[in-house]
């Protein structure tokens, strides 16, 4: 972590939950928020491959605890500062050998892609949770001792209903503000 005397500059981003489908769909969800936002945005890939299932992203890619799935882990910077990690986590069953699998960024998007290996979108559940960093976490956000993290958990299934994406976005929970719409039509006063 940086020296605690040095002041971090104030970067305060939006996360929208749920996700608008057209920004979801976009070349890189945070990188088109913060343009939305006047932000500089930057992103950076922090690792692509196999890594085995932790409890909770088995459980939203049906998977047991310990499987192999493939991992896209990136940092995102908002004026320079580390404001989130984002790891997409996909089955290896369905995904291994894709270019799902390979390093650097899917391109033109990640959505492209999971549709030209036949997916078609379904639906999405998104959890929204408050807790203490881990250690990788606090390192690699820049958090000072005691900052919190939002981690919001979002699994995307195909029109099957097999789940094909699950998204870890780690906030850090100072630098973030959760505007939450209500779906048109789908709720009363």
């Amino acid at each position: 972590m940086n020296d605690p005397s040095a002041k971090r500059p104030r970067v305060l981003v939006s996360r929208p939950l749920p996700t608008d489908p057209a920004v979801r769909g976009s070349r890189s969800l945070f990188l088109s928020q913060a343009a939305e936002q006047g932000i500089r945005a930057d992103r950076r890939m922090l690792y692509v491959g196999p890594e085995p299932a932790g409890r909770n992203v088995a459980e939203c890619l049906r998977v047991a605890p310990g499987d192999e799935v493939i991992a896209r882990r990136k940092l995102m910077l908002a004026n320079d500062v580390p404001v989130r990690i984002a790891t997409s986590y996909f089955r290896a069953d369905l995904f291994a050998g894709t270019r799902i699998a390979q390093p650097g960024f899917v391109l033109p998007t990640l959505q492209a892609a999971l549709e030209a290996l036949g997916h078609r979108f379904g639906r999405a559940e998104e959890v929204l949770t408050a807790r203490r960093p881990t250690a990788f976490e606090a390192e690699t956000l820049d958090l000072d001792p005691g900052e919190w993290v939002v981690q919001v958990v979002r699994t995307g299934y195909g029109t099957d209903g097999t789940p094909v994406h699950t998204l870890e976005t780690i906030c850090a929970a100072d630098r973030h503000v959760f505007p939450v719409r209500q779906v048109t039509g789908a709720d009363e006063f």
